[in-house]
């Protein structure tokens, strides 16, 4: 069986009746049932009774919290307190911030244009990390394996969403086309792809803090593992993506309860 173990270089299907490219994924140890877990986890959340009358709510604090983690996972830890104060000025924070809060005016363009929303992700990400000229413009070494994701971005497949938004989140940190904020670019741009995808519309759990609760030594092997390229290190980033999906839906459950309580 041939694995698509590059999904930089991997287009989804685009012919009616083509192979899907992405369908083997499932079948690479431990991705199945992880994925499902996501996906259970996720349904969890979303059946929650809050979110029928404050699903705007929890999506507004599942944005800072997300934010709060991403930084973390790039070593700067700022307490939440402070974050809701307005008191963390460190730039990586509030690119971070930035990243997070301008999600949801990119759910429309996402699927359709991907390079104009990587682009945007940047400047916001990266504005007072580097000179103007260079907000938004990757490393012209990074256009071929970009040219393939935008392919995966666009294109139909029959993987779940979670698999999908862990392949764009994996392409874009091990490539790092920016040179800076690149994890802060590639986590917002799994999040905006499990929104598109339909693995959480509501934007409502924080994936950001799972990657962050399973440790960042974790997440740094699990990614090394993607960047190699082989089909054990690929299983186990997509294993890894689908945990910090179930931990980002309990993170997400308990703002709800949260806001139940008052």
């Amino acid at each position: 069986m041939s694995i698509p173990v590059r999904p930089g270089a991997t287009r989804p299907a685009s012919r009616p009746g083509a192979p899907d490219p992405l369908a083997p994924l499932l079948d690479l140890p431990g991705v199945r049932e992880a994925a499902d877990g996501a996906r259970a986890g996720i349904d969890r959340l979303l059946g929650h009774k809050v979110l029928r009358r404050e699903s705007a709510g929890v999506s507004t604090e599942s944005a800072l919290r997300g934010a709060r983690a991403s930084a973390a996972l790039e070593g700067v830890d700022v307490p939440l307190a402070d974050l809701r104060a307005g008191n963390a000025e460190d730039p990586l924070v509030q690119g971070a911030l930035r990243v997070s809060a301008g999600l949801g005016s990119m759910v429309e363009t996402w699927s359709r244009a991907p390079g104009q929303v990587l682009a945007r992700l940047h400047v916001l990400a990266a504005a007072d990390l580097v000179d103007s000229g260079d907000l938004g413009r990757p490393a012209p070494h990074a256009g071929p394996r970009l040219s393939g994701l935008f392919s995966l971005v666009t294109g139909p497949t029959s993987a779940p969403a979670v698999l999908v938004a862990a392949l764009v989140h994996g392409e874009l940190a091990a490539l790092a086309p920016f040179g800076t904020a690149d994890g802060v670019v590639a986590r917002g741009a799994g999040r905006l792809t499990g929104i598109t995808r339909g693995l959480d519309p509501k934007a409502v759990s924080v994936p950001e803090v799972g990657f962050a609760e399973l440790g960042g030594d974790a997440y740094a092997e699990a990614l090394a593992g993607y960047a190699s390229g082989t089909a054990q290190g690929v299983a186990g980033w997509l294993v890894h993506c689908c945990r910090a999906t179930e931990h980002g839906a309990l993170e997400g459950l308990a703002i709800c309860e949260s806001l139940l309580r008052g």
